[in-house]
């Protein structure tokens, strides 16, 4: 099946970016246009795009697809028709009838519709060249390593301004619309705008990742709404309390929810507004749970690795056999492998390094997955695009890093990302989503009784060492945690074993 030419696939993501189709949607809807483009070749069809809609509607229903893929097709064929004349999409039935009512899709709302592109920058400066994307999320097809699609495969991808107010892709999930950058956005009050842009510019001063800024942005715009705009200056201690009283009693929500939103208020009142926030005395803090980390054992870890493909197997091989966390994972550069010496630099939370051992099980996979990239890269070089993603001002320090093999990533994204204001090409990691939708489905293929997510190989690591008598320091070093007493959690992961075996006292 032939790839998607440029002149349709260009204007075909630009419909898509503005009708709002979300990031994780996009890659189906290329797929069915793909298939369509494959259909219309191989069968002549009518001069009525609403016969050609309802034959090729036809043709999926007979391959066993779903009432909600044909519907999704039928939406993306609407959208390739107005992309090629111009004029507003039709609504089309999965019967491939014309109708006036809308496909039921996720979309944004409509202020955050029009905005023009920009770069989603890491440290949030305008000045910067160099961003950090939230990449369009593509499923790496399982291949014994084999180079990823060339350039002319590579997928347009819509990216956002954190720091202008401008909406980020709004998906469906759980039933609910939900927007990750709205906390960013302008409000009807001028004076916690510019707050807000403080506190974007302080996280970014501190070096601090973006979720702590969505994090920390997010609990002041609640914090703000409760208050119903209430001026900065008027801000005191008692107006904390109540809000923490508010969500303890009348939102019920979690003794970490309530510490998260109390560490983000003190941030604000401490580093922004620059105000005594007081002794925290009369403020309602909830006690920490008592949090007993989820641990597979051997036999259920390989059950998960069997249901996985490439290139989510390697990575979850690397997450259990090295104790990385799932960004730590995507975010591995060749670089990063000394194979000589064995061992592997993780680059983790607070821009901490750490070195720890390469497995030498999957070393041949190493190996192999080096090569791929390699070929990868050589025919990116050869479509001219303009390099892998670098963090902070490095590709500035280092003009041709960016093409340099050494700093590509270790788990490339399939496709490249399109950069609207300076017309590039680029190529980002993948993307964590598709970890964990992997991860999910190998899960429930294994039939596990346990709740698993990506962390768990990481509790997994660290409690299997315990238990093979390796010291807590050296487990603290490999996994990268300043205080022990971080660490010392595992040991309740362990059993305790004395002279005599641990029982019930009924059992005596």
């Amino acid at each position: 099946m032939l790839p998607i030419p440029n002149d349709i696939l260009i204007p075909f993501d630009a419909i898509m970016a503005k009708k709002a189709i979300s990031t994780a949607l996009r890659t189906d809807y290329r797929k069915w246009l793909m298939y369509y483009l494959d259909f219309r070749v191989k069968y002549p069809p009518p001069d009525s795009r609403s016969e050609q809609v309802r034959l090729f509607i036809e043709k999926l229903r007979s391959k066993n697809q779903s009432q909600k893929q044909l519907v999704q097709a039928a939406h993306a064929l609407s959208l390739y028709f107005a992309s090629q004349s111009g004029k507003k999409p039709d609504a089309l039935t999965a019967d491939g009838v014309l109708t006036s009512v809308s496909p039921a899709v996720p979309s944004r709302e409509k202020t955050g519709q029009g905005k023009k592109p920009a770069i989603n920058r890491l440290t949030l400066k305008s000045t910067d060249r160099i961003p950090a994307l939230t990449p369009d999320t593509s499923i790496m097809t399982p291949l014994t390593p084999t180079p990823l699609p060339q350039r002319g495969e590579g997928q347009r991808e819509r990216v956002l301004s954190v720091r202008e107010g401008v909406r980020e892709e709004t998906a469906l999930r759980g039933g609910k619309r939900f927007n990750e950058w709205r906390c960013l956005e302008k409000s009807g009050a001028p004076e916690w705008d510019a707050i807000i842009d403080k506190l974007a510019d302080e996280i970014s001063t501190r070096h601090y990742s973006r979720k702590t800024l969505k994090t920390y942005a997010d609990w002041c715009r609640k914090f703000q709404s409760y208050l119903k705009n209430k001026l900065p200056d008027d801000l005191s201690s008692s107006d904390v309390k109540a809000y923490l009283t508010y969500l303890a009693v009348k939102c019920k929500v979690s003794a970490s929810t309530q510490n998260q939103a109390f560490n983000s208020l003190l941030f604000l009142f401490r580093h922004i507004l620059k105000r005594d926030f007081g002794d925290h005395k009369d403020t309602p803090r909830a006690k920490k749970s008592n949090y007993i980390p989820i641990v597979l054992s051997r036999r259920e870890i390989d059950a998960v690795l069997k249901h996985l493909e490439y290139p989510y197997h390697l990575l979850v091989h690397l997450l259990y056999g090295c104790g990385l966390r799932l960004f730590e994972g995507i975010k591995l550069r060749v670089l990063d492998f000394n194979f000589d010496e064995g061992v592997l630099t993780v680059r983790g939370k607070g821009r901490k390094v750490r070195t720890v051992p390469i497995p030498q099980v999957i070393m041949p996979e190493l190996l192999a997955q080096i090569e791929a990239v390699k070929k990868v890269h050589d025919e990116d070089l050869k479509a001219g695009y303009a390099g892998a993603f670098l963090d902070d001002s490095l590709e500035k320090k280092y003009q041709k890093a960016a093409k340099d093999f050494i700093w590509q990533w270790f788990f490339p994204q399939e496709s490249l990302t399109y950069l609207p204001d300076v017309k590039e090409l680029r190529r980002y990691h993948i993307h964590e989503t598709r970890v964990q939708e992997a991860l999910y489905d190998a899960v429930r293929k294994a039939r596990l009784t346990k709740r698993v997510t990506s962390h768990t190989f990481r509790h997994s690591f660290a409690t299997h060492l315990l238990q093979a008598n390796y010291d807590i320091r050296t487990i603290q070093t490999l996994l990268g945690h300043a205080d022990v007493r971080t660490t010392m959690i595992y040991t309740h992961c362990v059993p305790s074993k004395t002279i005599k075996e641990l029982a019930s006292p009924l059992d005596f």
